[in-house]
């Protein structure tokens, strides 16, 4: 079973981020404007939903289900970039995550799943883009290793929240960083010591970490880092399982 995460949040914390739809027009026009794939449990597509509807804590209860994607992207000092979302976001505001965390949307060239998950690819290039200025034209789709893909279910607050399947892609690249800051807060690079520090501070309530990405931490990415390193990640790649995380 996948369990609920309820991710809370301080006051001072919940004074900054947006308490309605209202304060964030910004956001909301990719909200009611761009279409995220529906899938039933076993990753097959059943439809398409706004990114609005498909992210309300009701809609989730009763079941609906989304394609995403994370990208853990390092550089050539073998460091992790992590970015804080920006406080403008509808759905965890203010937290830190991995370097990229979004959606393949419903268009014929991301939901084409030949050449091992070319749509998906294809959406993180797009998205590593508009979230933090890398260039889209230094960037192919031959650059991302994809691993394996996670099933969870995260509530950000009353109102909002997620419920995915996510491809976990890495990349081993140093890019030119330009961050949105409609998208993107802060961003950093990490080594293994800097990454276990921004858990254990999580943990404590010094910040706060997106729950897809310490579900992912906890079980993959440190033996993913030494993978990388070791030149055997590609030894890592299982397709056939959809991890159902969760944390009780």
């Amino acid at each position: 079973n996948v369990v609920c995460i309820t991710q809370t949040r301080t006051m001072a914390e919940s004074t900054m981020a947006p308490s309605s739809v209202d304060e964030n027009p910004g956001q909301m026009v990719f909200m009611d404007q761009e279409r995220v794939i529906l899938l039933d449990e076993n990753d097959n597509v059943i439809g398409s939903e706004t990114k609005k509807a498909s992210h309300k804590m009701e809609a989730i209860r009763n079941g609906m289900l989304h394609r995403a994607f994370s990208i853990f992207l390092f550089n050539s000092k073998n460091e992790l970039l992590l970015q804080q979302r920006a406080k403008e976001k509808i759905t965890f505001p203010l937290v830190w995550t991995n370097t990229c965390c979004s959606h393949p949307l419903h268009i014929p060239s991301e939901l084409d799943t030949s050449d091992n998950q070319i749509g998906a690819r294809r959406a993180a290039i797009r998205k590593l883009e508009h979230e933090l200025g890398i260039p889209a034209s230094s960037l192919s789709p031959e650059d991302f290793t994809l691993l394996t893909r996670i099933h969870y279910k995260a509530e950000s607050d009353g109102e909002w929240g997620e419920h995915e399947i996510d491809y976990v892609f890495v990349i081993r690249k140093d890019v030119e960083l330009n961050p949105n800051p409609h998208e993107v807060e802060d961003v950093k690079y990490v080594d293994r010591e800097g990454l276990r520090q921004v858990i254990a501070d999580s943990r404590s309530g010094k910040c706060m970490m997106s729950p897809w990405c310490a579900l992912i931490c906890e079980k993959f990415t440190f033996n993913w880092w030494d993978a990388m390193e070791n030149g055997t990640l590609n030894e890592h790649f299982d397709w056939d399982t959809i991890h159902r995380l969760g944390t009780h």
